[in-house]
């Protein structure tokens, strides 16, 4: 019986932070350990330089950081491969011939695109690189490079997976099926689709400086947590708290489990029972962002710890992204060759 195959993978410009580990890592670690899937974890240096042209040296570096981010929550390489976009030249190859397949106002109407280019204003303003626009059929190119049937994404980018959809339907009725159609798939928790930052931003980023990473120091984690924003009209620990856009809440919906309450907070059950006390009044901010501080500590832990240990090592690690991406460039060379012969361009066959 075949496995499903799933392709994911990582932008390189800076550390991973916690909206990824719930929003992405934990998701592809389980799957991968599943043993239902083949899994493929890129590490999209190629597409980080649409915004980052000119500082490639920033790409660069955080390409180790972000394998050494992925080894740490639990990607096994003897389980799944780990690469580098760049590496695969196939990739830029599939993107060249899928881009006949599209039309510039369907790349324009793409929400992901809008909501990239209108992100980008402040830097490039009516200057935008044509990369961005490009975006939804490079990650086409990646997603069918690797055959992937399974998408895990967050939810900003299904628009990206429904294109490429729409570009493996159009590539299989005019040169005949070829390309596998594959689905995304969402976190379960809505609150870990796309994880607030700890100033309630809707945007997490290093920039904003409202994150926290996965390499945070036990103090630095303490420190966040501490200034995090909650309920501005919960003045009083008698006032009645809104749970809905609080972020210490939002946080504690997505990490804190029975385990964590019985630990740590043994006068509630779970989280709808914490959520309940505080949105009738009589619990206060502080024992509330305790709580919070503890469980994202023993969360935190083994993770930075596993961090720390593969960091000792980089030529190790980039070893294993060499090995890794040199597997997957014979699985994307194979596609190439095989979309090739259906657009009658294997001249020498």
């Amino acid at each position: 019986m075949s496995k499903d195959i799933i392709l994911t993978g990582d932008r390189p410009t800076g550390p991973l932070h916690i909206g990824h580990l719930v929003g992405a890592l934990r998701r592809r670690v389980e799957m991968q350990n599943s043993g239902q899937y083949k899994t493929f974890v890129m590490i999209a240096d190629a597409q980080a330089l649409t915004d980052n042209a000119d500082n490639p040296e920033k790409v660069r570096e955080n390409v180790l950081q972000v394998a050494l981010d992925n080894l740490a929550v639990g990607i096994d390489p003897a389980k799944a491969n780990i690469f580098i976009q760049s590496q695969i030249p196939e990739l830029t190859e599939l993107t060249f011939y899928y881009m006949n397949l599209v039309t510039v106002a369907r790349l324009q109407r793409n929400p992901t695109v809008k909501s990239e280019i209108a992100d980008k204003k402040e830097k490039f303003g009516v200057s935008v690189p044509a990369g961005f626009l490009l975006y939804p059929i490079s990650q086409a190119a990646d997603i069918t490079a690797f055959d992937a049937t399974v998408v895990p994404v967050g939810e900003d980018q299904m628009p990206v997976i429904e294109q490429t959809r729409e570009i493996v339907h159009k590539f299989n009725s005019v040169y005949g099926e070829t390309l596998i159609v594959p689905k995304g798939i969402l976190e379960e928790n809505e609150n870990a689709r796309r994880l607030v930052g700890t100033d309630g931003n809707a945007k997490m980023g290093k920039s904003l400086g409202n994150v926290i990473n996965l390499g945070d120091s036990a103090d630095e984690i303490a420190a966040k947590v501490k200034t995090m924003f909650t309920d501005p009209l919960h003045l009083r620990v008698e006032d009645p708290g809104n749970t809905k856009d609080n972020p210490v809440f939002i946080y504690l919906s997505v990490f804190a489990t029975p385990e964590h309450f019985a630990a740590f907070l043994p006068e509630y059950k779970n989280y709808a029972e914490l959520a309940a006390h505080y949105e009738r009044g009589g619990l206060g901010d502080v024992k509330v962002k305790k709580f919070l501080n503890e469980v994202l500590q023993v969360t935190l832990k083994p993770i930075r710890e596993r961090r720390e240990e593969f960091a000792k090592d980089p030529g190790a690690v980039m070893e294993i992204l060499r090995q890794g991406t040199i597997a997957a460039r014979e699985v994307a060379a194979a596609t190439t060759d095989r979309v090739k012969r259906a657009m009658k361009l294997d001249y020498f066959g």
